[in-house]
């Protein structure tokens, strides 16, 4: 497996990450403890470091999952967790980056990953309650503990980037993007990631599954699935925008590779220090989006797709209004 490094601070991580919450959470496939507990090892056993996890996924369980299956290799892996929401009776409650928060969620994650460092420690989303500078010197005071060794944020706006930096060095940002949720090329995150020196972690960027060319506006969600709520998955949008997976099956055509391989290889290539966190509950599907780190793209098959991928609009937005609101602050 090919590395990457992460920010300024040098962390060192896998080409390509695993992105743990579907698998028992956010989507009507879960997969069992167990069942979770070897995907990863397996994730483990080909090469990849780097596993992405939060303590509202579940709530808690996923945490607890991807403790149990990494204590083995903890000293050959990289461990994200994030902070930032309230969680009242198993329920997600809004948002709470109150310092003092902060650090009881730390040591309860520390707790149910069976660790006692925590490699990345992202702010889920900002608060707008909270003042990021008081955000960024609660994750100092965990640094300076040992307890965290890496600040990241997810999904702020580039303002906010700075002004956490100026307090505590951030190594990570971890925003959606893919070839059909392109904001970090135009919302400043991009030139403020390459002018700091800061990594970005793209989730979703195989634009929840649809950019496979595993869906269809014919595709039934089943029920707990969150995409169900987003505007991009309903029957109209998604026979609309059958036109970017049908752009990614004709490069995958040419390069013997699969529509997956070629939206992750078109990330990989925008930058040295971008690392997808691909996720899935299927070892093929593993291994599979793994084969995307050996797929080169030449600059005229780069140039091909901006060309298409430029006439096609994407139809609906990659959020409900109310949740895109808690983005880009």
């Amino acid at each position: 497996m090919k590395k990457r490094i992460l920010g300024k601070a040098g962390l060192e991580v896998s080409a390509l990450g695993f992105g743990c919450m579907g698998l028992d959470f956010g989507y009507a496939s879960k997969v069992s403890k167990q069942e979770g507990v070897t995907l990863i090892r397996q994730a483990v056993d080909r090469g990849v470091t780097f596993f992405d996890t939060a303590e509202v996924y579940g709530p808690f369980t996923n945490e607890e999952m991807v403790g149990e299956a990494l204590k083995p290799v903890r000293d050959r892996v990289v461990i994200a967790t994030k902070f930032g929401f309230n969680i009242i009776d198993g329920k997600q409650a809004g948002l709470n980056s109150r310092p003092e928060h902060i650090k009881t969620v730390a040591d309860e994650s520390l707790k149910r990953l069976g660790t006692d460092v925590i490699d990345l420690f992202y702010q889920h989303r900002v608060d707008p309650n909270v003042p990021i500078e008081d955000v960024a010197g609660a994750v100092k005071d965990l640094i300076a503990a040992g307890k965290v060794k890496h600040f990241g944020l997810s999904e702020p706006g580039a303002q906010t980037v700075r002004r956490a930096h100026a307090v505590q060095p951030v190594t990570t940002l971890q925003n959606e993007y893919s070839l059909w949720t392109r904001g970090p090329e135009t919302n400043g995150i991009l030139d403020t990631c390459e002018e700091l020196g800061i990594g970005l972690v793209p989730y979703s960027p195989l634009g929840k599954g649809f950019l496979t060319g595993a869906m269809s506006k014919d595709t039934k969600l089943g029920e707990g699935d969150f995409r169900k709520n987003l505007p991009r998955f309903t029957p109209e949008a998604m026979e609309k925008n059958q036109a970017l997976v049908d752009l990614l099956k004709a490069i995958a055509d040419d390069k013997d590779g699969t529509p997956a391989q070629i939206a992750l290889a078109w990330l990989l290539a925008r930058k040295p220090w971008i690392v997808p966190i691909p996720g899935t509950t299927k070892l093929h599907r593993l291994e599979e989006n793994l084969g995307a780190v050996e797929v080169e793209l030449s600059a005229a098959e780069l140039a091909r797709i901006e060309k298409a991928a430029a006439e096609i609009k994407v139809e609906g937005e990659r959020y409900p209004e109310h949740l895109l609101k808690t983005t880009g602050l």
